[in-house]
């Protein structure tokens, strides 16, 4: 039997306003793993979330969970198969309704997948303990609630339908330090209890280490790293992620400076899309954006200078 939960291939979107914003990424999510995606602000990794969620048709290539093609769905199917398919939004504050108390707002998701009304109160409490609420603050409006605590009700939220696959969606970034590590230590011990999945997309590497088995590095709408997170800390492959890390504190690693800004997605540079801020790029790298090369056992880089692994004859 597969471990692999979600596969999504070849996937491609490009907005009215010219903006492509993904471009030919292929990710795989196994059963009970964190898969991290990293990145700066307008890589795609946002957009990639939402089709992986169903909330967004890709415009090439497609997305199958748990071996069920998106592709044709009919409205009934796939607002089924969403309860297996859950969000933590980035501000909670904006995702939840602030007419409605704590209690309610997990309630009316519990209902919309069709829990009997006798047994919605009873599991409300539950999820609101295992995320560390209490009865008392289930009657509480989200104003009266902390940044901290408001997240853990959006938590609590995505685990009322018992999803096996939940996006993290720059989930813990409106935070400061000390709560991210709470929700973080809360997460891992909520997948270690229920072996629920989880996206967790974040631009800050030092978050997605903490949380993720692997990470894929985006920039420019691509994929150009993927590998198990240890792994990647230890040796990165590609110069953007080396870019990234000896900008993360703590590293202790040389900084690597960047020179210029982030191309303009609808204007992309020809051939490998980081080249314009490489350190290492060469005339080659004019030419076409390299395809993702082994350069170890799972471990792969999109560059000219990574030199793929030798297949064993």
């Amino acid at each position: 039997m597969s471990d692999v939960l979600l596969q999504a291939e070849n996937l491609s979107k490009t907005f009215g306003n010219g903006v492509r914003a993904v471009s030919d990424v292929s990710l795989t999510v196994h059963k009970g793993e964190t898969l991290g995606v990293v990145g700066e602000s307008g890589c795609g990794k946002s957009t990639i979330g939402k089709m992986l969620l169903g909330l967004l048709a890709p415009d090439t290539g497609s997305v199958t969970f748990d071996g069920i093609p998106f592709a044709g769905l009919g409205h009934g199917r796939m607002r089924a198969l969403r309860a297996r398919l859950q969000v933590v939004p980035q501000n909670p504050q904006t995702s939840l309704n602030p007419r409605l108390r704590v209690r309610q707002s997990i309630e009316f998701n519990l209902r919309a997948h069709g829990t009997e009304r006798a047994a919605r109160r009873p599991q409300v409490l539950e999820l609101l303990e295992r995320v560390g609420l209490t009865a008392a603050q289930a009657e509480r409006f989200p104003h009266e609630l902390s940044g901290g605590q408001l997240q853990r009700v959006a938590i609590a939220r995505a685990l009322a339908t018992s999803p096996d696959l939940v996006v993290c969606d720059e989930a813990v970034s409106a935070l400061d330090k000390s709560v991210q590590a709470q929700v973080l230590n809360l997460l891992a011990g909520l997948q270690a209890e229920t072996g629920v999945a989880f996206l967790f997309i974040s631009h800050d590497l030092a978050v997605v280490e903490h949380i993720s088995d692997r990470v894929a590095v985006m920039y420019l709408g691509r994929v150009v790293e993927l590998a198990p997170a240890r792994e990647l800390w230890a040796d990165p492959r590609h110069p953007y992620t080396r870019a990234l890390l000896s900008a993360t504190p703590g590293q202790g690693r040389e900084r690597i400076v960047l020179s210029g800004d982030l191309p303009n997605p609808a204007d992309p540079p020809s051939g490998c899309g980081f080249r314009t801020r490489c350190p290492v790029a060469e005339t080659v790298c004019q030419a076409e954006w390299p395809p993702l090369a082994e350069a170890a056992p799972g471990h792969h880089a999109a560059c000219v200078h990574v030199s793929p692994v030798a297949v064993p004859g």
